[in-house]
């Protein structure tokens, strides 16, 4: 399993090459409580160069272990992506690394709201409904907010009265 994807552009055919392999979980680097990578980035590129891009097309995928909106529960959900069409400024580089390419794309990929009944085996997505205080009945325990008390300082000005109403 390698760390980095490096294309030598040098051996490259003009017709391009396909690269298949894996590359660590590590490459992700996220924070602790975020999504957690659970097994290497797997990929099957074809690599083509044109003039002064790189043109990558193929399939990226990896499992992931997410936290549910909703429910709080870890789940496993893979990251499918079947197209993948990237382009990459190469410059007079003899070689290119495209890790952080195919990290991004991976990246860009992840649900905004991940939640459990979109898992891979998913499950019922409900929050609990002792955490709904709306669904709560009068002797649940749950204490209801008080109105407010009167402001003696707004007397003053809920006595006044636009001069516009007093004229329809």
């Amino acid at each position: 399993m390698d760390q980095h994807l490096v294309i030598d552009l040098a051996t490259l055919p003009e017709d391009g090459k396909q690269f298949s392999g894996e590359l660590a979980p590590e490459i992700f680097d996220l924070p602790e409580k975020d999504a957690r990578p659970l097994g290497p980035l797997a990929y099957d590129l074809h690599v083509q160069r044109f003039e002064s891009e790189l043109f990558l097309s193929g399939k990226l995928g990896i499992s992931f272990e997410f936290t549910c909106v909703r429910t709080l529960h870890p789940f496993t959900q893979t990251i499918r992506l079947d197209q993948v069409p990237m382009s990459i400024e190469i410059g007079n580089s003899a070689s290119i690394d495209v890790t952080a390419a195919l990290r991004e794309e991976i990246l860009l990929a992840f649900p905004a709201n991940p939640r459990c009944d979109q898992a891979d085996e998913p499950t019922e997505c409900a929050i609990d409904p002792r955490y709904l205080a709306v669904d709560k009945g009068a002797g649940d325990g749950v204490e209801t907010a008080s109105p407010p008390r009167e402001d003696g300082r707004w007397a003053e000005l809920d006595a006044w009265s636009d001069p516009a109403d007093n004229q329809r």
